[in-house]
């Protein structure tokens, strides 16, 4: 595995005529794919994740009923902020006590969209290891905290904060499923743009990257630089075979960054 995560300016130019894979989900690749394509790069969009309403939207709307009961709410991503706050929106006020948290800048982003002006938010490691070492998450004894959050997440956020004294809650806002495309689909997009990189921004749609790719297009994958912004999805890529991995800094520039400076090195 290797690690590019420096602070360097290095030129823009290195990603002219490289075709990179973006494996967002549909609807929310277009800001990795505009700073590629702002780069010089070729952004090929091949969605690895669906994001999808849960089947029941009850529990979640009976819970934003009650917001005012909680002190704290914390949202694990950027869907969660959009599927959460649109609810809210058309529902009712934010309960004027209510602090907000989140754990990366694409959040923290979407959050402003909708009003936010204020919420924690850890300054470079964008994960809930780096939110729960922030002074404002360490004293939470006696409070009520909610996590939004999609079906099935970590559940580092509240055990830990269960651990410190806290009350808590999840608010399952999403779910997240596999995209009906297929291997074949997988070798006509390797055929047709023949990637220079390929990015991806969760384990989730990395495992599904995998399995949609099947065995000629593992072969494929295992030959070729994976560029992912957390250390936890390089663990994943190690234990399927895949042995070009680079980690780069977090979020979208963090991305872009490390490609960035590989292919700078690379063309030096």
């Amino acid at each position: 595995m290797i690690d590019v995560r420096s602070k360097s300016a290095p030129s823009k130019s290195a990603l002219a005529g490289r075709n990179i894979v973006v494996t967002r989900p549909a609807g929310q690749a277009h800001r990795l794919a505009d700073l590629i394509r702002a780069a010089g790069g070729c952004a090929v969009l091949f969605p690895a994740l669906e994001i999808r309403d849960v089947a029941d939207t009850q529990p979640l709307e009976r819970l934003v009923a009650r917001l005012e009961e909680f002190d704290l709410a914390i949202f694990v991503s950027a869907n969660a902020v959009n599927r959460a706050m649109s609810l809210i929106a058309v529902r009712r006020a934010l309960p004027a006590k209510l602090k907000f948290a989140t754990v990366g800048a694409g959040s923290l982003r979407e959050l402003q969209r909708f009003g936010v002006k204020e919420a924690i938010c850890p300054a470079s490691r964008f994960d809930s290891e780096a939110l729960l070492e922030l002074p404002q998450l360490r004293d939470v004894n006696g409070k009520r905290v909610v996590i939004f959050r999609g079906q099935g997440g970590r559940v580092l956020l509240a055990d830990t904060l269960t651990e410190r004294g806290a009350k808590v809650e999840y608010a399952e806002c999403y779910r997240r499923v596999k995209p009906a495309a297929d291997a074949a689909t997988w070798l006509e997009l390797w055929q047709k743009h023949a990637p220079d990189a390929v990015t991806v921004t969760s384990s989730e749609g990395l495992r599904n990257l995998f399995e949609m790719a099947g065995q000629k297009g593992q072969n494929m994958l295992i030959k070729s630089n994976l560029f992912v912004p957390h250390p936890r999805i390089a663990k994943v890529a190690r234990a399927l075979g895949l042995d070009n991995v680079i980690v780069t800094a977090a979020g979208d520039e963090g991305l872009v960054q490390g490609l960035i400076e590989w292919f700078d090195a690379e063309a030096q």
